[in-house]
């Protein structure tokens, strides 16, 4: 308990960090990598936004695959923006929709880049009873079907 309560008032932990650590500081150890190929989903905000710009600044290539290709090109030109030797490759990605992630996948290993990272960040809650296009819950759907298939078919690939 007492671990907790420091971890919470931002003291450091056995990992050296604590809850006031940014990812610029978690990442400060490992400043260059150029070499890594990440792909982040949820990246057009909050944490997933934040971990998309800090990897960018360490110099790793981004592929934000989004539901909403404006919103991820928005992101895209806010990173760029602050970081223009960043490489960011927006590619359409529905997480609901097993298609979806087919196609994503498909579209990814076309680029004939390795994946390094892969970062599911992204997350559905519907308050109402919805059906995604293959006739499954939603929420399911998204965060668990979705991510779980891309994983699984991104990481053979690897």
């Amino acid at each position: 308990m007492q671990e907790t309560i420091r971890y919470l008032l931002g003291r450091a932990g056995a990992s050296g960090y604590g809850s006031k650590s940014t990812a610029e500081d978690v990442t400060k150890t490992s400043p260059d990598l150029h070499a890594i190929t990440a792909i982040i989903t949820g990246a057009t905000s909050g944490i997933g936004e934040e971990t998309a710009r800090v990897l960018a600044m360490r110099g790793a290539r981004l592929v934000l695959p989004a539901r909403n290709l404006k919103a991820a090109l928005e992101t895209k030109s806010r990173i760029a923006g602050e970081l223009p030797e960043s490489e960011i490759i927006v590619l359409p990605l529905d997480l609901s929709s097993l298609s979806s992630v087919r196609s994503f996948v498909s579209r990814f290993l076309g680029l004939h880049l390795p994946l390094n990272l892969l970062i599911n960040n992204a997350g559905k809650f519907s308050h109402n009873f919805e059906l995604s296009e293959d006739g499954i819950e939603i929420t399911f759907a998204t965060n668990y079907l979705g991510e779980e298939a891309e994983d699984t078919s991104c990481s053979r690939s690897s």
